[in-house]
């Protein structure tokens, strides 16, 4: 029965576990196959011996072992194999009624363990690229959000750029005129947040970006300050800012004539605190008007509402001074 069984089965016998076995339990052997028969447990499988010598001595002790996918490296067919293997030791009796050897009834479980821990590591690969799927979903959403806020956000400093330009211009012809410096303005600080994602803006770059259009590479126009980043709302502002207060100069202030001088210059404290400065000299003399447009509306009450704090246009004799305290923000 044993001999001519299709379930592997072998049995060890005697004080050194002589080793026997059917057909079916031959392909187990390896290359170990052509030597094994006849030989002791330990010179067959000594690769293995000391990880299954506990249950060994169980079943020798008179108890039935049973295992369930048991690892065991085997080197059978010369090389390291990670294997698995559920099994039972059943004692053999002699004819004195003494345990004299054990009966074994292998499976190989090895195929079906790799395909177990292949189909698991399959289901978390696929949790894992749905987990990210559903943060890029998430992702997505916020930015969609975040676009719709960003456009509400231009599109009403646009509409009141329009509108109020329109209220305090005397024509259409000058409406145009500085609605489409406004406008161009704004679309450079824009162009510098996109750069960013909308995330923040470099203070040094916005003053550049803003003043760009309106110097002509001379020396008459310097601007000082350290790195600092500014949150998109406060980046549009304050290039609306440095528009008026250029196109001002260029028209009537420092700019207007050939030695006039602007300097700019900003300070930013630990805290986070902004103090940005624009001076004007070597210019014609300093008219105080007491009709106040857009332009000034913009950079002495809705820019400096940008950075929580204050600004004023100043009327000094050597020329027009603007200054903004606030606070730096950064959006997260």
């Amino acid at each position: 029965m044993t001999l001519t069984s299709k379930q592997p089965i072998c049995f060890f016998w005697g004080p050194e576990l002589l080793m026997f076995f059917n057909e079916a339990y031959r392909p187990m052997l390896g290359q170990r196959a052509d030597f094994a028969l006849g030989r002791s447990f330990a010179t067959v499988w000594p690769d293995v011996w000391d990880d299954v010598l506990p249950v060994t001595r169980s079943a020798l002790s008179g108890v039935v072992v049973k295992v369930d996918e048991m690892p065991l490296t085997m080197t059978r067919n010369g090389y390291p194999e990670q294997t698995f293997w559920t099994f039972a030791y059943t004692p053999l009796w002699d004819d004195n009624g003494r345990v004299a050897g054990l009966i074994n009834t292998p499976v190989d479980a090895t195929a079906a363990v790799k395909d177990r821990e292949a189909l698991a590591a399959a289901a978390i690969n696929a949790e894992t690229m749905l987990e990210e799927q559903r943060q890029n979903n998430r992702q997505r959403l916020i930015l969609q959000r975040e676009l719709a806020h960003r456009m509400k956000n231009t599109l009403a400093i646009v509409q009141a750029i329009v509108s109020q330009t329109m209220k305090h211009s005397g024509n259409l012809e000058t409406a145009a005129e500085r609605i489409s410096g406004r406008l161009t303005a704004l679309s450079s600080a824009q162009d510098i947040l996109t750069e960013t994602s909308w995330s923040a803006a470099d203070i040094v770059h916005v003053v550049d970006s803003a003043l760009r259009p309106h110097v002509d590479g001379s020396q008459r126009v310097s601007a000082l300050g350290p790195h600092a980043e500014v949150s998109a709302q406060q980046a549009l502002g304050l290039s609306l800012a440095i528009h008026e207060l250029a196109t001002n100069a260029i028209k009537y202030g420092a700019l207007s004539v050939p030695d006039g001088q602007v300097d700019i210059e900003w300070l930013v404290g630990s805290d986070k605190t902004l103090r940005f400065e624009w001076r004007e000299s070597g210019g014609p003399p300093v008219m105080t008007g007491d009709r106040k447009g857009f332009g000034s509306r913009l950079t002495e009450r809705i820019v400096p509402a940008y950075f929580g704090g204050k600004a004023g246009v100043h009327h000094d004799p050597p020329g027009v001074r603007y200054l903004l305290e606030g606070f730096l923000e950064t959006d997260e």
